[in-house]
């Protein structure tokens, strides 16, 4: 049987969410008349998605006042890795799956195009200083670019780097070189990575920029990289085209013939 596809409200409901976990919304939610234009959507249909976001505690909705996002209380600080960092024990293995990662991203890096949307040193807002574990407001630099190859655009990808390692590069070198070599010419000595994979819809930026439909299915990646005193370098949202970009990952079988597991033994990502 065929998958019936969602409603509109719930496509609705699934790209604020995302919008909200980004920190988009810090001044208040859009008005359902700006979020109509946005969607192309009934009245209904964005009432109906406020309202699940509402339902789900995510945001505050007050007759006659502007809705504005619930900010949730600060999670605990963490020891080592950090805040949505990463994981402690085999760093041996976490280096070796980052080098091939890294390799494929910097070889992705130097045979694609690249446009650089937004350069600008803003304040770290909670979600980020979690990420990057700094305070809220301290300064760190957000770049926006998209990554095309000959077919169109790829990714769309936005990066956060602490004020102090991103002064010695902006729009101009990212446009011309991956940001990891630049982190490298910074004097960063990259350790490891920690990544999560998921699915987006399109909104109607991200639709634009990558050339698609809004609503169509993206996938989604969260990369924070640390550096090897187990600082955070750099946290990255990454958007990819599906029909032009994969992501492969070999694993093996370890361990005892009643116990045995799959282990990631090589990382590439490859783009048409």
């Amino acid at each position: 049987m065929p998958q019936m596809p969602l409603p509109k409200y719930h496509q609705v409901y699934l790209v604020l969410r995302e919008q909200l976990d980004e920190g988009r919304f810090v001044d208040g939610v859009p008005g359902e008349l700006a979020l109509m234009a946005q969607f192309g959507v009934a009245r209904v249909t964005v009432r109906r998605a406020l309202e699940r976001l509402s339902s789900e505690g995510l945001i505050s909705r007050t007759p006659g006042r502007r809705t504005r996002l619930v900010v949730p209380a600060a999670a605990p600080a963490t020891n080592g890795a950090g805040g949505s960092g990463g994981h402690g024990g085999a760093p041996g293995m976490a280096r070796a799956n980052l080098r091939g990662l890294l390799e494929n991203l910097v070889t992705m890096g130097l045979h694609t195009s690249v446009k650089v949307i937004e350069v600008a040193t803003i304040t770290a807002s909670t979600q980020v200083a979690e990420a990057l574990q700094l305070k809220l407001g301290d300064p760190v630099q957000k770049a926006v670019r998209v990554r095309s190859t000959g077919a169109g655009p790829l990714s769309h990808i936005t990066t956060y780097v602490p004020a102090e390692i991103a002064r010695k590069f902006g729009r101009r070198e990212l446009a011309k070189k991956p940001i990891l070599m630049l982190l490298e010419e910074s004097g960063v000595r990259v350790g490891r990575a920690h990544q999560t994979i998921s699915a987006r819809l399109a909104d109607n930026i991200l639709a634009e920029r990558l050339d698609v439909a809004v609503g169509t299915a993206l996938l989604a990646v969260r990369r924070l990289i640390y550096d090897d005193a187990e600082r955070p370098v750099q946290w990255l949202h990454g958007f990819y085209r599906p029909d032009r970009y994969t992501y492969e990952l070999e694993l093996s079988r370890v361990g005892s013939v009643d116990a045995k597991v799959w282990v990631s033994k090589d990382l590439s990502a490859q783009f048409t």
